[in-house]
């Protein structure tokens, strides 16, 4: 089934006084990116839920965010460096005696350095505490799948329906190309009549075969051919499983490639009329394709 890159999933773990919410959310992106934002006590938990992460999902820009709420395991402390503490006001006292300073030192002066004191926490986790965040990660994973599949299957209508109109654009193409060829050839004619008819000795062979030769060149049917081709393949990739996303984007590409060559060989203003339908209809998938994993 294809999925969009956009998802947004949410769950949340209670533990005896602490609440640990896991958040994750999903955007557009070109490869499989991921993010961890989480307390430093779990930065032990980071390549494990990288890896459910890449299991789960093969494109998107993927940020996993746990937050801690409550009391419970995650205790803070002071620390004091007392060495470091003891040079300083050593140093001060010094400074002061130096440059004849009056006043006491202030007590606030150990606040605005911020190597004297430190935060600490207080690692008081529980023993399933790992595993109930992983399966808290793993179904707010899952949330984000099923978001992502049904944004999917709606991008999805809307470009087979393009697709659709893309396909009975070509057939328009197709019935008509035939009819401009039989056109150039009787205009190329006439105009070389016109240009020889007071010529004698014409080489009659000849002038077929540059006649034969120009009408070629106006001739779509190779393109028609593989916009065909291109269609039935883009048609059968979004049947198929997994991340379709970048396969699709080069199908789309090459249909525009072919109807870029249309607009440049076509010599009719109906022909020229519908190419432009069809790059339009193409920008217009190339455009959602960049949210489809």
């Amino acid at each position: 089934m294809v999925r969009s890159m956009t998802g947004y999933g949410r769950s949340v773990l209670r533990l005896e006084k602490t609440t640990v919410t896991v958040e994750i959310r999903s955007v557009n992106h070109r490869y499989l990116d991921f993010t961890a934002k989480i307390p430093r006590s779990f930065l032990f938990l980071e390549d494990k839920l990288k890896r459910i992460v890449q299991s789960k999902f093969q494109r998107g820009s993927i940020d996993v965010f746990i937050s801690i709420e409550g009391e419970g395991f995650l205790e803070k402390s002071l620390k004091a460096d007392w060495e470091l503490m003891d040079y300083y006001m050593e140093t001060l006292k010094k400074a002061k005696d130096r440059y004849n300073l009056s006043g006491e030192i202030p007590a606030a002066v150990i606040t605005t350095l911020p190597e004297l004191i430190t935060v600490q926490e207080i690692d008081n986790q529980p023993d399933d505490l790992k595993a109930s965040i992983l399966s808290s990660v793993d179904k707010a994973c899952e949330q984000v799948a099923a978001m992502r599949r049904e944004e999917g299957t709606f991008l999805m209508e809307d470009v087979k329906e393009r697709i659709a109109a893309i396909q009975k654009t070509v057939m328009h193409l197709q019935l008509r190309r035939q009819n401009v060829i039989e056109e150039y050839r009787e205009r190329i004619q006439s105009r070389v009549n016109d240009y020889l008819k007071h010529v004698v000795n014409i080489d009659e062979s000849r002038i077929h075969q540059e006649i034969a030769l120009l009408a070629e060149k106006g001739d779509i049917t190779e393109e028609i051919t593989r916009l065909f081709s291109h269609i039935d393949h883009f048609s059968a990739t979004i049947s198929t499983d997994g991340a379709v996303g970048r396969k699709l984007d080069f199908i789309t590409q090459e249909m525009h490639r072919e109807a870029n060559t249309i607009g440049a060989k076509s010599m009719d203003a109906a022909i020229s009329e519908s190419t432009v339908s069809l790059k339009s209809e193409i920008e217009k998938i190339k455009e959602q394709l960049q949210n489809i994993e």
